[in-house]
């Protein structure tokens, strides 16, 4: 890697273009490049060695400066922003980004150590940055994740990415995204309809028989790992999540690393003896009805994991699964749920390979599949 403080330039084809004074940063690697958002580079920043090119600015105005005079010539594939966040001129750097036309097609990284969790929530909440990342980790293949995300952004706007990078429109894709919503609200709200004496019924059953609330809420991560609140009946002791630790020898997945990425324990000792009647039917699964008709989630598609399993699915072969929004069933749960023989590795797959595949029929297929695996094989 080389660093030049003076002149700026911008890679732009085979050629470089001068921009403005600033920093050069431009490892021969991946043809892809960055603008950094800071009032420093350090040049050990781990994400630099995965760029062909890169430019700093040191706050907003000159970002914004700067993406206009480069704009013309090509954009950077990410922006990097590495300063403590204010609200408001995030607010303002992002609507500067919708005026111009740029937002839909940059990605924007914030670095995860200049926030607090409030500051995350509001990131995540107002969906203003495509992802919160420790940009200074070594662990993390930024390019891989950067031609991910857009990917994901392509993906949202009717237009897929083929391996060699050209991009393509493609209709279908948003055919099926309005098909998909409009069965998950039209089949979601009858089957709400339907299911308020078996609500009540349930209820009233948690209530008399253990100590806790009715429903059970927990973060989530979807598509594009955004993050919602997961609606399910409550089948486990109050504090179940707190003693996951003490039971990690239990788990059916393993861990890789030391560090499990799927928890699924079998006979779990915290369910409650309802809790095992209702995930043995998977009755306690009715309440995910709320979170398809609010959007967070699909009657079809794959599991939205929990913030500590999805955090460990960051890595190049098992953020594809991602692509697919969050799903009631899926094509895990009907070909292998319940079953002791999984690997992590060959749940991934599945959740890849329907992402990969997502159609109407396919989404059709998988819902006339599901009933026979409601009833699972065991309590875990």
């Amino acid at each position: 890697m080389s660093i030049e403080t003076s002149p700026i330039v911008l890679n732009v084809g085979t050629q470089w273009k001068k921009v403005e004074n600033s920093t050069l940063v431009s490892p021969e690697r991946v043809a892809l490049s960055f603008l950094y958002i800071g009032s420093h580079f350090d040049s050990n920043q781990a994400f630099a060695s995965h760029f062909e090119s890169g430019v700093f600015a040191e706050d907003y105005s000159k970002a914004q400066l700067l993406l206009e005079k480069c704009h013309k010539n090509g954009l950077p594939d990410v922006i990097f922003i590495n300063i403590p966040l204010v609200q408001v001129y995030l607010t303002l750097f992002c609507s500067f980004l919708k005026q111009k036309g740029y937002y839909s097609n940059l990605t924007i990284i914030y670095n995860e150590t200049k926030l607090d969790a409030g500051k995350v929530r509001f990131l995540r909440q107002n969906q203003l940055v495509d992802d919160v990342l420790n940009i200074n980790s070594d662990k993390i293949d930024f390019a891989s994740r950067v031609q991910f995300l857009n990917r994901m952004k392509a993906n949202a706007k009717g237009l897929v990415i083929s391996q060699s990078g050209q991009i393509h429109e493609v209709m279908a894709i948003n055919g099926h995204s309005v098909v998909k919503r409009s069965l998950d609200v039209i089949l979601s709200s009858a089957a709400i309809i339907a299911c308020l004496p078996v609500f009540a019924s349930i209820a009233v059953a948690i209530k008399l028989t253990s100590r806790g609330p009715v429903f059970y809420t927990s973060k989530r991560a979807g598509r594009g790992y955004r993050v919602f609140n997961f609606f399910k009946f409550r089948t486990m002791e109050v504090g179940a999540d707190k003693k996951i630790s003490q039971l990690a020898h239990l788990n059916q997945y393993g861990s890789e690393g030391g560090t499990a990425q799927f928890v699924k324990i079998d006979n779990d000792p915290r369910v409650t003896r309802l809790g095992k009647l209702l995930r043995k039917t998977s009755l306690d699964e009715i309440p995910q009805l709320f979170n398809v008709l609010k959007g967070d989630m699909s009657l079809v598609g794959n599991r939205p994991l929990p913030l500590y399993e999805a955090t460990t699915l960051t890595t190049n072969d098992s953020v594809e699964r991602f692509m697919a929004p969050a799903g009631i069933t899926g094509l895990w749960q009907i070909k292998k749920r319940g079953k002791q023989d999984m690997s992590v590795t060959e749940r991934i797959n599945l959740d890849i390979d329907y992402a990969r595949k997502a159609n109407t029929a396919y989404d059709l297929w998988i819902m006339v599949k599901t009933p026979s695996a409601l009833f699972q094989k065991s309590n875990g």
